[in-house]
């Protein structure tokens, strides 16, 4: 047995034992060992080595490879020649991309053909020196794969929608997006990502570290309503660079954590672990914070959510029964409590038998960045009105993005402040007066993104 297994892995040994070591490297070590000795230079040319290259960093097949009529050592080169500086980004961004586009496909069809198709480099290029700004490398990456998106509704970059507000973000081509650059004070060096056109609401991208932004992040601008200066621009911070951002989005979508409704995805984000089930009916939340409705001076965080409730298909017909009323206590981040009460659910009064779902949804405001909500519903019985039955909602929490102050409003807060002995809580940390420490301003600390080195040449 022993002496047949010896057999065995032999036979999967290449001819040469120096291919099998050479599988295990990267494309940079390949190039290097080539210039080692002419062996080596011929081995490291094995095709089946690149193949495995080509898979992994520019996601190629054997179809690919067939259509080009190449071999994969010499179609690696060519692919390397035109995108190698994002060897880096690339395989995760195409398939991000691919994982979007089968999605949309399937749900969303009519959004796949507002996709742009890849720009080049040269155009790329012409906008850095339109805007005298460079652009990140993961950025440019995505849009040589798509452009962004045409002018048109349904937003790739999600929707969301009450009674008497819309909001649909269209993902920005980059020729558009040079004509939003912003040099004014407050936004200066800041490029649109994405774009509304019925809020006018953008997410921007900081293309360099200026007025208390950090180097690539993306973010939602947020005037400051008190102030008198119009550079007082606050942010709410949706991401720490672009592949983040972009990576992130694609990720809720195509796993479900976004739903699609109306051919449409929105940004309602749910808690597995916030549903709750009363006999035959079964509750469940999502929710969604809505920036363009909200402010941090004055705090005004707006919110809205997403209920689903759901009769068993296995309930009995006699089960079925009609909402009456509902009872909410809200919790806040300073420990303040409200319980409200009122009939039905935004003016309606479902009816529920066995497979029936109704979904509604709601808003609410709130002066703290976090909050919670829990309560029930009040039912009763077709059958019996005199039945009367309570079903538990959730409690559920709605947490703002992360948000940083300009740096215009720091700067005076610090040159006025006066620390005394008692301006200290019981961590150590400094206060401002109300309970929250200077440490705790919604700001994050986020590294600029930094390419890593590669060859030029293969």
């Amino acid at each position: 047995m022993a002496a047949a297994f010896m057999e065995l892995r032999m036979d999967q040994l290449p001819t040469d034992p120096l291919l099998h070591i050479l599988s295990y490297l990267d494309f940079r070590d390949l190039m290097h060992c080539s210039f080692v000795s002419r062996r080596l230079n011929e081995l490291s040319k094995h095709n089946p080595l690149w193949k495995s290259q080509c898979c992994k960093h520019w996601l190629l097949t054997d179809d690919d490879r067939l259509q080009s009529g190449v071999s994969w050592f010499c179609l690696f080169k060519q692919y390397y020649t035109d995108l190698g500086r994002y060897i880096q980004y690339y395989a995760v961004l195409k398939r991000a991309w691919e994982q979007l586009k089968s999605f949309l496909q399937q749900r969303c069809p009519r959004m796949i053909a507002s996709l742009k198709e890849g720009t080049t480099e040269v155009e790329l290029n012409d906008i850095e020196a339109q805007i005298g700004c460079k652009l990140p490398d993961d950025y440019r990456c995505s849009y040589r794969i798509h452009n962004g998106q045409k002018l048109v509704i349904p937003g790739l970059m999600g929707s969301m929608s009450l009674s008497n507000h819309y909001r649909s973000e269209v993902l920005l081509d980059v020729e558009t997006a040079a004509g939003g650059f912003q040099q004014r004070k407050g936004m200066r060096r800041c490029l649109p990502l994405t774009f509304c056109f019925h809020t006018g609401l953008s997410q921007y991208m900081a293309l360099e570290p200026a007025e208390g932004r950090q180097m690539f992040e993306s973010f939602y601008p947020c005037p400051d309503q008190t102030a008198q200066d119009p550079s007082a621009i606050d942010m709410f911070i949706t991401g720490s660079c672009f592949l983040e951002w972009f990576t992130t989005y694609v990720h809720n979508v195509v796993t479900g954590e976004y739903p699609i409704i109306r051919d449409q995805i929105f940004r309602y984000v749910h808690d597995k672990s916030c549903v709750a089930t009363t006999g035959d009916i079964t509750v469940s939340v999502s929710t969604s914070f809505l920036p363009e409705l909200s402010s941090v001076h004055p705090p005004h965080f707006f919110f809205t959510y997403r209920i689903r409730i759901e009769m068993s298909s296995s309930a009995s017909p006699e089960a079925a029964c009609q909402l009456d009323s509902r009872y909410w206590k809200i919790t806040t981040s300073d420990g303040n409590v409200e319980e409200v009460q009122g009939p039905g659910v935004v003016g309606e009064f479902p009816v529920m038998t066995p497979g029936k779902v109704h979904e509604y949804a709601s808003c609410t405001t709130f002066s703290t960045s976090s909050e919670y909500m829990e309560g029930h519903y009040t039912f009763h019985r077709l059958a019996s009105k005199e039945e009367v039955f309570h079903v538990a909602i959730p409690r559920f929490h709605m947490v703002c993005p992360p948000f940083r102050e300009p740096v215009v409003r720091t700067q005076k807060a610090l040159a006025s402040y006066t620390p005394r002995f008692d301006d200290h809580d019981d961590d150590g940390e400094y206060c401002d007066g109300d309970g929250d420490d200077f440490d705790d301003l919604r700001g994050i600390n986020m590294a600029a993104l930094e390419g890593a080195w590669c060859p030029r040449h293969i």
